[in-house]
């Protein structure tokens, strides 16, 4: 044991949901746990993707050894490509995990120079100074893992995203033995995933689903449209065993659907029938009551085939009338106006649409364990410290007072983004904070990241539109060719009058300029624009972005 630190740096997924990942140092060493991202709100307009401030791990670039993957969900992977064009490390991940991976990678031509390396639940490796074990967990996503770290100064465990199932679909269960035995070990800090923390009791297993969907199955009596996250293997896998059973084929529509399904197939966690699954172009072939269709696009997404479908705009998902539309998902926050509107379109088609209602058995469950299952780790770990990760503040909050009422950690301390706490056998604390953030990616723009700038300018936009004032200058001598045109784009101009007292502005504005100033077109639209806000503003109260714009003939 030692009196130096050990330093935990999250630089992403504390404070918010997605975008997780932490940095964990010891002198010169750091390995990195998740490269996730987020997706924008609303007010971000014309933003595909936010992901991590990587500034700290740029800077010490020499000193990064790996990155360490708990699972392949895009809040845990999605960054990889980002962080991976600045910092050449090798990345290690289950096997389930890095086939996901390598599809992300070749999208963003970075597989050949990536270092992909495979771990396996119970078979420990080393990092520099750091010991890794994982530990399998189960999760809405198969092949998903805990990492115990054994460092310097004791062993830290980051559960990643986790709940407890002990009758997981695949025969492979939440391995509490290899829990319980490292809090006989002794546990020097635990890091937990947040993210149910409000739920109270336990979250039900994946198979808690199947009698809800196999009645849903035995009573549908035309086109059963199945849509759940493309991720979710044993959702998927159940749903093939319930159309086998009740004498339906399948049909995969969207492409994340065709992908998922394709790995779990090699990876032998989905091993349909033969003949169970059919090409998308033979759904109209057969009887609507032989058909089963699993489709993407649960979350509403503008150009998923659901959507697609959903306004009849699918080359072969057509839903008819009489139809069954089931949703296997949860309604992911901020996209309800999305979720309904397709709901919408769905009633329209008189097709018969199932949620989650939770009043006639469950269709869908959480991945994330609720307060009993976090409860039960701590008591199986008993940590010295706590540090609840993954989630918004009151979450962290919330889970900080749900580890100190079991008694047993010592201290828990609430971090955030850039936070560095520094640990040692006897003590934790936040000792300082470094660079961090969100990154803003737009993938259709000549430079993917987009400055905070840009989106108030787009938002400015939206809420106020635009006013551009073209005036042409003479070039031998220094005089307006004719009244400036005033263009409008989002900002309702009622009046021509408006229009005219514009142009009066302008032409006030240039006449009360002297020579010298003329020549400064920069000055001249400065001048320009700041008479026309006024103007504008004192008689609509709108404050449109106006561009004055000179050209000279």
């Amino acid at each position: 044991m030692t009196t130096e630190s050990l330093k935990i740096i999250p630089l992403g997924g504390l404070g918010e949901f997605g975008m997780n990942c932490m940095a964990v140092q010891w002198k010169d060493d750091i390995i990195v746990i998740d490269a996730g991202l987020m997706f924008p709100e609303d007010e971000l307009l014309g933003i595909d993707i936010v992901v991590p401030d990587i500034t700290y791990l740029i800077e010490n670039r020499e000193k990064v050894r790996a990155i360490l993957l708990t699972h392949g969900h895009e809040d845990h992977i999605g960054g990889l490509p980002w962080i991976l064009s600045e910092l050449k490390v090798p990345v290690y991940g289950t096997e389930f995990t890095l086939t996901y991976v390598e599809g992300k990678l070749e999208e963003h031509k970075l597989l050949d120079d990536a270092d992909l390396i495979e771990m396996l639940p119970g078979q420990s490796f080393e990092v520099g100074p750091f010991r890794v074990s994982p530990i399998r967990v189960t999760h809405s996503l198969v092949d998903c893992v805990a990492l115990a770290i054994r460092t310097p100064v004791g062993t830290i465990v980051h559960t990643g995203d986790f709940k407890i199932d002990l009758s997981s679909p695949d025969g492979k269960p939440f391995d509490l033995q290899s829990f319980a035995e490292l809090g006989k070990e002794g546990v020097l800090l635990l890091l937990q995933d947040s993210t149910n923390v409000d739920r109270p009791g336990y979250t039900p297993g994946e198979l808690a689903v199947r009698p809800r969907l196999d009645e849903i199955f035995a009573r549908t009596e035309r086109r059963l449209f199945f849509s759940c996250f493309s991720s979710s293997i044993h959702r998927i896998k159940l749903a093939m065993e319930l159309a086998h059973k009740h004498g339906r084929k399948v049909a995969l529509i969207g492409r994340s659907m065709d992908n998922s399904t394709e790995i779990a197939q090699d990876l032998g966690y989905i091993d349909p029938p033969a003949g169970l699954i059919i090409h998308s172009g033979q759904i109209k072939e057969l009887p609507p009551e032989k058909v089963c269709v699993l489709i993407s696009g649960t979350q509403g997404e503008p150009m998923s085939a659901l959507s697609r479908a959903a306004v009849d705009n699918h080359k072969h998902a057509r839903i008819e009338a009489g139809d069954t539309v089931l949703f296997s998902s949860r309604v992911i926050p901020g996209n309800e106006k999305a979720i309904g509107n397709v709901v919408d379109h769905l009633y329209r088609r008189k097709a018969k649409v199932i949620q989650d209602d939770g009043r006639n058995g469950m269709i869908h469950v959480s991945g994330h364990g609720s307060q009993e299952e976090l409860r039960l780790m701590i008591n199986l770990l008993r940590p010295k410290f706590f540090v609840p990760i993954h989630g918004d503040y009151r979450h962290l909050t919330l889970h900080v007072e749900v580890a100190m009422g079991t008694g047993i950690p010592e201290k828990a301390v609430l971090i955030e983004d850039g936070e560095v706490l520094s640990i040692t056998p006897t003590t934790v604390g936040i000792t300082s904070k470094v660079a961090s953030g969100r990154v803003l990616i737009d993938s259709g723009s000549t430079s993917d990241v987009v400055e905070e700038l840009i989106i108030r300018d787009r938002k400015h936009l939206s809420e106020a539109g635009l006013v551009l004032a073209i005036i042409t200058i003479d070039k031998m001598t220094g005089k307006q060719t004719g009244p400036p045109e005033i263009v409008t784009r989002g900002f309702a101009v009622n009046e021509q009058s408006m229009i005219n007292e514009a142009r009066q502005i302008i032409g006030r504005t240039l006449e009360s300029s002297s020579a010298e100033e003329k020549r400064d077109y920069m000055l001249i639209k400065e001048k320009v624009r700041s008479d026309l806000k006024r103007y504008i503003q004192k008689s609509t109260a709108r404050r449109p972005m106006i561009m004055p714009v000179i050209l000279e003939i």
